[in-house]
């Protein structure tokens, strides 16, 4: 970590103020005592480990509870250097993204193996044909975020931010920009990514969890016709034999075929209803933000009567 401290910016053009926050999540080699005494403004430390994307959703609200308007992410191993951070920021200074990702090129890397390259291709070509735009590089975590971006994101996973924040600010409109940048050896192993089927495990149901909560009518009615067509079949079958004289032999088809379409239309209502909860959530996220910001406004409005 000290490494990484002493490579952060002092100043950046357009920015006033940069302050630092460090979140400790829950380690055991003293990570808010060494902060502390390189001078860090702000630490705060969860009593237990939570994971990666705990740590990151505690550090956003507290940034933003500081009143940050731009806000960068980094790691703590220093695979990140800290020269790029700046442009990270510019082109949110510059009113043209709301996120902005380092692009590490990791499946041109000949630091990583050949199969970790391939995983890496594999995930880029799934989550953009997910999100229907290039996403260059998914699972960085070197990442800049506008203040209003980040008020509207809500972390529930508890593997890892990456992919469901980057899921959630396309699925709400904000404008997503991707820079080159060069990343450091590792000091450490990796302390998420324990294993090949783990990394796919975990993060492929992470990306279908989030693709599910944002469209879940569709998820699902795609299942159900599956399961409509896979039902017709034995249903042809039997009516097949049927008008050939033969159908008391193959009532089993008949009786497979229907459970079958039963099954599609019990999805299908599954689908209308996980949609009918979807966009009641979005209206409990805009109810929400419109009293965080009504609430903010009161407070500055309050604070110029005072003087």
């Amino acid at each position: 970590m000290p490494f990484v401290l002493g490579d952060l910016p002092k100043s950046i053009d357009g920015v006033d103020c940069i302050e630092v926050l460090v979140i400790d999540d829950g380690s055991g080699d003293g990570t808010a005592e060494i902060a502390r005494s390189l001078g860090v403004q702000h630490v705060i430390s969860h009593r237990v480990n939570r994971g990666l994307a705990a740590a990151f959703a505690t550090g956003m609200t507290e940034s933003l509870r500081l009143g940050a308007t731009v806000i960068v992410n980094t790691d703590g191993d220093h695979q990140y250097p800290g020269r790029f951070i700046s442009d990270l920021v510019e082109p949110i200074l510059d009113g043209r993204a709301d996120v902005v990702v380092g692009n590490r090129n990791p499946e041109l890397d000949r630091r990583n193996g050949w199969f970790k390259r391939i995983l890496y291709w594999v995930g880029r070509r799934t989550v953009s044909w997910l999100v229907s735009q290039p996403i260059p590089d998914p699972v960085s975590g070197f990442r800049a975020y506008s203040a209003e971006c980040a008020t509207q994101m809500h972390i529930v996973t508890t593997y890892s931010y990456t992919l469901e924040s980057l899921v959630q600010c396309i699925e709400k409109g904000f404008a997503l920009e991707f820079v080159p940048i060069e990343t450091n050896s590792p000091t450490r192993p990796s302390r998420l990514f324990k294993s090949h089927a783990s990394f796919i495990a975990r993060s492929g149901t992470t990306l279908l969890r989030v693709f599910f909560m944002f469209h879940p009518l569709k998820t699902l009615m795609w299942l159900s016709l599956l399961l409509a067509v896979i039902g017709t079949i034995p249903i042809v079958r039997f009516v097949f034999f049927y008008l050939a004289g033969n159908g008391n032999g193959h009532l089993q088809s008949l009786v497979l075929g229907a459970a079958l379409l039963v099954l599609a239309a019990i999805v299908l209502v599954a689908g209308l209803l996980a949609d009918l909860i979807s966009q009641n959530r979005r209206l409990i996220e805009k109810h929400a933000l419109h009293q965080s910001v009504s609430e903010v406004g009161k407070l500055v409005s309050k604070g110029s009567k005072d003087h």
